[in-house]
Parts: structure tokens; C-alpha cells; sequence
């Protein structure tokens, strides 16, 4: 597995462009979730939406592991 990814010169470290694309779906995911009414059944939505966000980090990192190798 790389650790950075060279983008124009500047070396970053991979975490941080899986943390943009887990941010981009979360932001499409939102809107789908506030029209389906599934926020009536969550007590907590700001903790709600931090669980989604690290599950979805996690499905991202798991699925890119092995494209950037």
C-alpha cells in the first residue's frame, strides 16, 4: 500500500484524499436521508452522522486498498 500520493509535486498522505471522497458521498447521502425520513428515527443526528461517516471512511479505505498498491 502507497502512504502518499504525489499530486503535482506535493506528497499526501492517502488518508486525507479517502477523507474528501468519504466527505463528497456523505454529502450526497445526506439529502437522501433527510427525504426518506430516517432522521425521525435517530435520537442524535450530529452522532448519527459522525457513525456514517466512519463507516463509509471505513468501506472506502477497504475498497481502495487495493487500487493504490
Amino acid at each position: 500500500m502507497r502512504y502518499e500520493i504525489d499530486l503535482f509535486g506535493v506528497l499526501l498522505p492517502s488518508l486525507m484524499l479517502w477523507l474528501v471522497i468519504t466527505y463528497a458521498i456523505g454529502a450526497l447521502l445526506r439529502p437522501l436521508i433527510e427525504r426518506s425520513g430516517l432522521y425521525r428515527y435517530v435520537w442524535h443526528r450530529a452522532l448519527f452522522d459522525l457513525a456514517l461517516y466512519v463507516c463509509l471512511l471505513g468501506g472506502v479505505v477497504y475498497l481502495s486498498s487495493g487500487l493504490l498498491s
